[in-house]
């Protein structure tokens, strides 16, 4: 006898009525929790504090406003700031995000709460490449951050550091002219070159005195595949970073392409490491000048009260290589294009080189500050390309009050340095790039410190760029060695586009490509 089946229907097979039920109960249990989460929120924010949250725009319910975010955040915040105002607010997702585009309410975060506003909002991508936040970058402020300021800022990218391992910084760019010499009449990718050139004298600060021929080829290419891969992920848009609670899950998988990144570039540290040590048990540790030398000694010194370990050094490397590199190269590279948009300006930057330097000598780094021309070229183009547009996100340690706006504690907060820039309140013509503003400034001192509110290309306060030095070391030499060597022109039938593309840190969209010419007297000068 055939044993009779009990009766058993699936899920997959309820009728369309049941199945219209379920949808229907389902959606209005989620309602119910939205409107639950919003009410709650509400009141939360009405009971800390009696002044209203900024204004912005209405948005979804889980989602906030994420949907409506544009790539270049930029300029979509700036249009977002003239129907708001200067500070305004979205919702991402469970994040409260604060964008701030004046000067004066600038100063308010960057100066008058600057303790309240001295931690950063860490990305999830960020932290993994940086040992878990071990960095100067991401470390919360305390007395560990302030112990990696002092290394970076007093001691590894202090003048005398910097100063010592120039030599590491000159044959890197002497390469890169000599072989911009024999493409002479070509056509040449500048940013392709310029980004080699930065992360070059980056790797020989690194471990120039270390690491010798053919190693230090091989571990310069291992290098830049991986630090361009990470340059790139890290700008990019995480779910994980809008909602914290979902990041286990990594839905769009870039915490795991990270880690792939963070073990290769901890396996790249090992070897520069061990080839370190061998030199130290060989007597010839002396020899080495570079940054890793001077790191390793401070890693053995081992100080009981703050100690500075082997994760820290790896992250300090790592800002540099990655950090350092990018913003260096993109401000070169938006210089350039400027620099030959207005051939004007080209010409006057190359009257002064010969003034300084003539035509039978080679850019020294002691000729940099005696070209004011140059300096002031370079400070326009940060103006109006600043690195980082809306500077590193801060995030408040407690809910406090902006401009007469609640603003609280742990949201997203952005200074739209891009928008400050351009306010034409406070410069004029501001969307012409007019380097004289910086020499006739009614003895008003333009300068990267942050004191003035109007322009904050390296931020400002207590976590203002730790490299503005090395930066401006960097990028004037490089543009100084490349002007005074070459003149530079736009392949013919081509058009110069100096639009931006905004990521980790802003970036020219369109790749600069330029045909360079000799200008100095013999062959002999571009050995």
């Amino acid at each position: 006898m055939t044993p009779t089946l009990h009766s058993f229907t699936p899920w997959w097979s309820k009728t369309s009525q049941q199945k219209h039920d379920f949808s229907l109960v389902m959606f209005t249990l989620s309602a119910i929790f939205v409107l639950l989460c919003y009410a709650w929120m509400f009141l939360k924010s009405k009971n800390r504090s009696s002044s209203p949250l900024p204004p912005g725009p209405m948005g979804l319910p889980l989602v906030g406003n994420l949907l409506s975010l544009d790539p270049e955040l930029h300029t979509y915040f700036t249009s977002l700031s003239q129907t708001y105002g200067p500070i305004l607010k979205l919702q991402f997702g469970s994040k409260v995000g604060i964008i701030v585009s004046s000067p004066s309410l600038a100063r308010q975060v960057l100066k008058d709460y600057d303790v309240t506003f001295a931690n950063h909002d860490v990305p999830t991508t960020g932290r993994i490449m940086s040992y878990g936040g071990c960095d100067v970058l991401w470390t919360p402020y305390g007395s560990e951050w302030r112990m990696l300021r002092k290394v970076c800022v007093l001691k590894m990218l202090g003048k005398a550091t910097l100063d010592s391992v120039y030599i590491l910084r000159r044959r890197e760019v002497r390469k890169t002219v000599s072989y911009i010499y024999s493409k002479v009449g070509s056509p040449v990718n500048f940013r392709e070159q310029i980004f080699l050139t930065v992360l070059n004298v980056i790797t020989n600060m690194m471990c120039g005195g270390t690491v010798e021929g053919d190693d230090r080829a091989s571990l310069g290419a291992e290098l830049r595949e991986v630090v361009s891969k990470m340059v790139e992920m890290v700008g990019k848009p995480n779910i994980s970073d809008f909602y914290p609670g979902l990041a286990r899950f990594d839905l769009q998988g870039l915490a795991k392409q990270m880690e792939g990144l963070a073990r290769k570039l901890d396996g790249i540290y090992e070897r520069m490491i061990g080839q370190r040590r061998k030199l130290e048990e060989m007597g010839c540790a002396e020899k080495s000048k570079d940054f890793l030398g001077f790191l390793l000694r401070l890693v053995d010194e081992q100080d009981d009260k703050m100690p500075f370990t082997m994760n820290h050094l790896k992250a300090l490397l790592t800002d540099m290589a990655v950090a350092g590199n990018d913003t260096s190269s993109n401000t070169m590279e938006f210089a350039m294009a400027e620099i030959m948009n207005t051939p004007k300006v080209m010409n006057q930057i190359q009257q002064e080189l010969e003034a300084v330097v003539g035509k039978h000598n080679i850019v020294e780094e002691l000729h940099i500050h005696k070209l004011p021309y140059l300096e002031a070229v370079v400070k326009e183009t940060l103006r109006l390309h600043p690195p980082a547009p809306l500077l590193i996100p801060r995030c408040p340690s407690e809910t406090c009050t902006v401009g007469g706006y609640t603003i609280p504690k742990a949201s997203q907060v952005f200074i739209n340095v891009w928008t400050i820039h351009r306010d034409p309140t406070k410069w004029e013509n501001p969307l012409k790039f007019d380097p004289e503003r910086f020499l006739n400034n009614n003895n008003i001192k333009w300068d990267y410190s942050g004191n003035d509110f109007s322009y904050l290309p390296f931020g400002s306060g207590r976590r203002i760029c730790a490299g503005i030095l090395m930066a401006e070391k960097m990028v004037m030499y490089s543009l100084a060695t490349l002007l005074h060597a070459f003149h530079w022109e736009v392949p013919s039938g081509e058009k110069l586009d100096l639009s931006d593309k905004f990521g980790m840190s802003l970036k020219k969209k369109i790749p600069l490509i330029a045909i360079p010419k000799p200008r100095l007297s013999h062959p002999a000068l571009y050995s």
